[in-house]
């Protein structure tokens, strides 16, 4: 059964974040159908992403929440509030990035996604970044992060970008875990600072 549209409910901020790059129209139609693992029994809707595309800028977390699950779009709780709050430190605004998760679906009580979730979404995901295309990738928390540093402690990586085959990628902490810690919130706003220079390759990485 087709649960019913949630634009309605929405706040109007978020209207805009509803337009589905056309590239994707067939992906987000294969990601609402997708039965590839245990996630499907239980969500509300799918959460397959939302932003532009292609654009440079690119960020990836781990799984909707609640919010996600019964408005169809990523980071729209208060992770998504303080992550907009992070764009506006750099002149950004959701609707020029791109915004996704490894997982798609909401995981029951917001548990961390599993191995075998993430294994299944990881197609999803592939196609989203060819669409994209985007120069530099923004990780938010470990189960993104793993991805590409896999084995790595965030602790001792946030911050850090490394190049693989001309991509730039940049671990971040997830915005949840800065609303759990507050001392967090400056240490994004300084990872977050570097964006701009990675983007012109104005820096290392």
């Amino acid at each position: 059964m087709t649960p019913p549209d949630p634009r309605p409910s929405a706040p109007p901020a978020l209207l805009p974040l509803y337009d589905v790059p056309p590239s994707f129209a067939g992906l987000y139609e294969e990601i609402a159908d997708c039965p590839r693992c245990v996630l499907a029994r239980e969500r509300t809707r799918t959460v397959p992403g939302s932003g532009a595309a292609p654009c440079d800028l690119m960020f990836v977390g781990e799984g909707p929440g609640q919010r996600e699950d019964e408005l169809g779009l990523p980071f729209v709780g208060r992770s998504g509030q303080f992550l907009d709050e992070l764009l506006g430190t750099i002149g950004r605004s959701r609707r020029d990035v791109y915004v996704t998760n490894v997982v798609k679906c909401r995981p029951p009580g917001n548990r961390d996604p599993q191995p075998d979730e993430i294994a299944a979404c990881a197609d999803h995901l592939d196609r989203q970044i060819a669409g994209v295309q985007p120069r530099v990738i923004a990780t938010l928390g470990r189960f993104s992060m793993a991805r590409w540093f896999p084995g790595e402690r965030i602790s001792q990586i946030h911050g850090r970008a490394r190049t693989f085959d001309g991509l730039t990628v940049i671990p971040m902490y997830h915005p949840a875990a800065a609303l759990r810690d507050g001392s967090l919130r400056a240490v994004m706003k300084q990872d977050f600072a570097q964006i701009p220079d990675l983007l012109t390759g104005t820096t290392g990485a």
